[in-house]
């Protein structure tokens, strides 16, 4: 086989398209774009999105500033505020609060906000604090510890079959 011997595939190659040659030449005149119109003239279309001077879709939606968060952390909040009733020198967890009825319903673990004040040493056993609820606890002389995610029972019998 020799250079000059090489050829494309069969088929593989096609003749372009002659636009406005005459009717004979099957794409005359209109040259397959239709009568009048945006479309039909040259430069092609409008941008993606483009509705014709219309408020396009990507505007008139609400200016959402995130994306949702798909699952989201759910937790029972209590604010330091509320712990003030109890005893002091207590053990405070999801099951006592429930006990005391500070919380009615387990929407998830325990985390701890800092609105309110305290005043009883107390040690507060949650999945959470902020740092305004730490600072109010430990100011009040009591210790904050963070367990795991699911109820404090569960991690509480944990750690002693640990030891």
């Amino acid at each position: 086989m020799r250079f000059q011997d090489v050829q494309p595939q069969p088929g593989s190659k096609k003749r372009r398209r002659r636009l406005g040659r005459g009717i004979a030449a099957g794409q005359g005149a209109s040259c397959g774009k239709g009568m009048r119109g945006q479309k039909s003239r040259s430069g092609g279309g409008t941008r993606p999105g483009f509705e014709g001077g219309q408020m396009p879709l990507y505007r008139r939606v609400p200016k959402l500033k995130h994306f949702t968060v798909v699952n989201p952390k759910q937790y029972t909040v209590v604010n330091v505020g509320k712990l003030a009733s109890l005893s002091p020198n207590s053990e405070v967890t999801l099951a006592s609060l429930m006990e005391a009825g500070i919380v009615t319903t387990d929407d998830g673990p325990l985390k701890i906000l800092g609105d309110g004040e305290l005043s009883a040493a107390l040690t507060v056993k949650a999945a959470a604090f902020t740092a305004s609820a730490r600072q109010k606890i430990e100011a009040a002389g009591g210790r904050c510890e963070i367990v795991a995610k699911g109820s404090a029972n569960d991690s509480a019998s944990e750690s002693s079959d640990a030891e």
